[in-house]
This record gives C-alpha cells, sequence and structure tokens, in this order.
C-alpha cells in the first residue's frame, strides 16, 4: 500500500508537468473551420443510401462514377518504367523538357514570345503551387500595388495564396446570380475603377466555380480596356483543353491578351486535362520585355522557390513531358482530353432534358450555356439542404455542382430531386 501511495506521489507531479507543458504552448491555437468541399466528401462517405451523389469533388469521374487515368498517362509511366530512370533531385526550375513545352501549350508553337525567347516559365506544385511562385513573386517585385483584383466569386484558394503571400485581396463584379450568366457591364464597370497598375486575376477558361466564360467580343473589350487601365494580368489556367475539348481554343483570352501587348503572368496546372491530380504537375510563366530581362526574372523565381520546396516532384512532370513531348502520345491525349470535356457537355444536356421531361417549368439553359467541370445550378442554400437530406445528393451550399460527378445511369436521379426541390 506505501508502495502504491509513493508512485502516486510520484506520478501527479509528472502528470501535472505534461498536461501544463501540453496546455502552455499552442492553448492560444483555435480550432479552424473545415473545408467546405472536403465536408461534403466527409458527409457524402457517411452516407448509406445507394442513390447517394457526391456532386462537390472537383476530380473527373467516368461515365460510371470512378475515377479515370488517361491511357495515354499509361503509356508514359510504361515508357518512363521501361527506361529505368533515376530518383536524382531536378533543378530548382524543374524539368526543362516539361517547362518548355508548357510554355508552348499555353503560348502557342508560333508564339512570337517563344521565338524571341522573352519569357520564363518554372515547374511548380501543381495549380495552386504555381499560383503561389507568382504571387511571391508579385510580393517581392511588383512595386506599383499591393492590390489583386479577383472575379466575384472566384476559387476558393485564390484568397489566402494571394493574402498569405503579403497581398490585398479586392474585387471586381463577375457572375450574375439573377440570370447565373456572366455580369459583363458590372465586370467591364468594376474594371474600368480599378487603379492603374494593379493586379487583376483572370479564368483563362472554365471559370470556377461558376463555368461561366466571356465570349471572344467580351474578351476582346476586356483586353482593350484591360490594356487602357495599364493592369497587370495574372491568368489562373487550369483547365487548357478540358473546357471546350481544344487547347488552342481554351488559350484564345491568354493568347489574345499577349498579342495585345499586354503584360501577363500565367499559373497551369495538368490535375485535369491530364488526370495528374495526385501528381502536382504545374508551371508558371511570366512574359517579359525581352530576352534579358527574363534571365534576371528567372534567378530571382529560382531564389524564391529554394527556401520553399528546393526543388518540385518528377514523377508528374516527366509524365506530362512524355505526353506532350511524344508526337503519337500528344496525338492521343488530345483526343482523350476531348473526350473527357463532351462527356462532361453531354452531361449538362442531358440534365436539362431530364429536368425538362420531369415537367419542370423553370429555364436551366445557364447550365448548357456554362462551361468546364462545375456549374452554378442556382440552387438556393435552403434547396441544397434538402437536396442532400432527402436525396442524399451532396453539392457545396451555393448550389455549385461538379458535373463530372453526373453520370448517364445517375442523370435521371438527379433531375427528379432538383426537380422536386425547385417546383
Amino acid at each position: 500500500m506505501a508502495l502504491l501511495h509513493t508512485r502516486r506521489l510520484l506520478a501527479t507531479p509528472r502528470l501535472a508537468a505534461a498536461a501544463t507543458r501540453a496546455s502552455s504552448w499552442w492553448s492560444h491555437v483555435e480550432m479552424g473551420p473545415p473545408d467546405p468541399i472536403l465536408g461534403v466528401t466527409e458527409a457524402f462517405k457517411r452516407d448509406t443510401n445507394s442513390k447517394k451523389m457526391n456532386l462537390g469533388v472537383g476530380a473527373y469521374r467516368d461515365d460510371s462514377g470512378k475515377p479515370y487515368v488517361l491511357n495515354c498517362v499509361r503509356k508514359a509511366e510504361a515508357m518512363i518504367a521501361s527506361k529505368k530512370m533515376d530518383k536524382e533531385y531536378l533543378p530548382i526550375g524543374g524539368l526543362a523538357d516539361f517547362t518548355r513545352a508548357s510554355a508552348e501549350l499555353a503560348l502557342g508553337e508560333n508564339s512570337e514570345v517563344l521565338k524571341s525567347g522573352r519569357y520564363v516559365t518554372v515547374q511548380g506544385i501543381s495549380g495552386t503551387g504555381s499560383l503561389r511562385i507568382g504571387a511571391n513573386f508579385l510580393q517581392r517585385f511588383f512595386k506599383s500595388s499591393r492590390d489583386v483584383y479577383l472575379p466575384k466569386p472566384s476559387w476558393g484558394n485564390h484568397t489566402p495564396i494571394f493574402r498569405d503571400a503579403g497581398l490585398q485581396l479586392q474585387a471586381y463584379r463577375y457572375y450574375d446570380p439573377k440570370t447565373c450568366s456572366l455580369d459583363f457591364s458590372g465586370a467591364m464597370d468594376d474594371i474600368s475603377k480599378i487603379p492603374e497598375k494593379s493586379i487583376i486575376l483572370l479564368h483563362a477558361c472554365a471559370h470556377n466555380p461558376t463555368g461561366v466564360d466571356p465570349r471572344q467580343e467580351q474578351w476582346k473589350e476586356m483586353a482593350a480596356l484591360v490594356k487602357k487601365r495599364n493592369l497587370l494580368v495574372y491568368f489562373d489556367m487550369a483547365y487548357q483543353g478540358f473546357a471546350s475539348g481544344d487547347i488552342n481554343r481554351d488559350a484564345w483570352a491568354v493568347r489574345h491578351f499577349i498579342d495585345q501587348d499586354i503584360n501577363v503572368l500565367i499559373s497551369q496546372s495538368y490535375a485535369k486535362n491530364m488526370g495528374l491530380y495526385g501528381e502536382r504537375a504545374g508551371a508558371f510563366t511570366i512574359i517579359c520585355s525581352n530576352a534579358e530581362e527574363a534571365k534576371r526574372v528567372e534567378s530571382q523565381l529560382k531564389i524564391l522557390i529554394r527556401p520553399m520546396y528546393s526543388n518540385p516532384p518528377l514523377n508528374g512532370a516527366r509524365i506530362a513531358s512524355i505526353i506532350l513531348n511524344t508526337p503519337d502520345i500528344r496525338k492521343e491525349w488530345l483526343v482523350e482530353v476531348k473526350g473527357m470535356a463532351d462527356r462532361i457537355i453531354s452531361m449538362r444536356t442531358q440534365l436539362v432534358s431530364n429536368l425538362k421531361k420531369e415537367g419542370s417549368s423553370h429555364n436551366w439553359q445557364h447550365i448548357t450555356d456554362q462551361i468546364g467541370m462545375f456549374c452554378f445550378t442556382g440552387l438556393k442554400p435552403e434547396q441544397v439542404e434538402r437536396l442532400i437530406k432527402e436525396f442524399s445528393i451532396y453539392m457545396t451550399k451555393d448550389g455549385r455542382i461538379s458535373v463530372a460527378g453526373v453520370t448517364s445511369g445517375n442523370v435521371g436521379y438527379l433531375a427528379h430531386a432538383i426537380h422536386q426541390v425547385t417546383k
């Protein structure tokens, strides 16, 4: 008994000290809010309804609702395996064959910018990491303004990427919830008031989260206004080829702005258009005045990247590089990326058709007018809540759906459910 009492005396101060240590250093750290999209997925996983649908996740699914690995990716992986390549570090700026091919994909093979060498492209960690490299470069070297103007709404990650890099977030009108389409006059009005030499972010195609893109004539007007205001344009191009099925059509806005002699930065991602989600293959490009300036900019980009992650991941860049640089595999990729885009477009058409069959009197034309992986349905938060509770159909509260989660097997069920909560 005495021995037990002694052990208790020894244990109690130790426990008390451990409790003090555990609570003192990080006691001020608050619980952060859950990620809105990952939260949707977690709720979906817990649901036992056999008809449940996850329309929150931003990743392509085939027509049976399964993750899809492109055949060209499998071929590139087989080539890498057959060559028994090493796993050495990449240079700070990434795999040269990949960065060169990425710039060509974005700018077009006949681009004057490529021919004159007045650009720099570095490999980034998919779209997010590439955007962050640019944000950090702007924070350090763009002396005219701290302000970045985002479309309202924009991809949720844009705000923390620029804010955490030390820039100030502003907004310009973009989406009109009344019409579920582009608020072009509002956007132009706001852009006309942006102070000169500010930064404006534009989605190159397949605007996330709305799926609403300007038409080419509207892009031309916007480019003229941006040039007049002397704004620096940061293009986020995460869906080239995936939006329309045509890599050149999806890059039209970027190339037009450059042709108008507008200064641009470009962030690219291969997550969607090659299905390389977990491989984190991306690129960041700055268009410069001349080749000499490009060399100086490149040197500073490397200085920024070195303390962030030293050098980028190897495997995804190798896969993308083989696809982009091997003619027969590239040709197969272009067919496959068009197939993915066409399936998304088909699901939009089928959803509207099924809503009509259900007898819906609403105008759902915006679903087929919008483009890319995401669709702003126009559903209200209380309608979204009903879809989740009554039909096990999961999406974000703003009514955004990932059209990739819709298949020919569940589109009828989705249309029925939407009709029930909107009639």
